[in-house]
């Protein structure tokens, strides 16, 4: 046995678990990391973390099914299913294009099997190539009059069976997560 050589223990598995009031404050970060990197069209975030973990607590927690990507300790990345809207997909900056997005996504598919409607910015156009990817459709556009950040947004939706009738969606490099 060599005992010279280091060892290192192979990275705890991906678990997909439902959140709960403990997972506010990490997945506050999760949300204001994500945006702030791969959104620099926004404006700057005026709320507080506190603010922003409040907001994930006291409305998305009870009115969404949401359900977090960890791996041991770490909290990874978040999707919010309300209904058949999904709400929030969001990924640390450094965990997209691992594959963790779309196992997000696969569980909030599983919570609303009928379909997924999401807003997406137009700007975001990583976001849009993901969920082109995965099957999602174009059914309307916004001016931005409907949204805080009053940009002009995308209406996708997603069917199991595949039989979305809106137009393909076109965006830019494969990305991992949606406004």
């Amino acid at each position: 046995m060599d005992t010279d050589t280091p060892h290192t223990a192979p990275p705890p598995p991906l678990r997909i678990r439902p959140a709960g009031p403990a997972d506010a404050s990490a997945i506050a970060a999760v949300h204001t990391e994500s945006r702030r990197a791969t959104m620099p069209y926004l404006p700057p975030q005026k709320r507080t973390h506190d603010e922003i973990a409040h907001w994930i607590r006291e409305i998305v927690l009870p009115q969404s099914h949401t359900v977090v990507a960890t791996r041991g300790p770490e909290l990874l990345g978040y999707a919010s299913v309300r209904g058949d809207l999904l709400d929030h997909l969001y990924l640390r900056p450094d965990c997209r294009r691992t594959g963790i997005g779309s196992r997000l996504l696969a569980e909030a598919q599983r919570l609303s099997p009928a379909g997924l409607t999401l807003h997406v910015f137009q700007l975001n156009t990583d976001a849009r190539a993901f969920y082109a990817h995965h099957g999602f459709t174009l059914i309307a556009t916004g001016d931005g009059s409907d949204n805080m950040e009053n940009l002009p947004d995308l209406t996708l939706r997603w069917t199991p069976d595949g039989g979305n009738e809106g137009k393909e969606v076109k965006g830019g490099e494969e990305g991992e997560e949606g406004n």
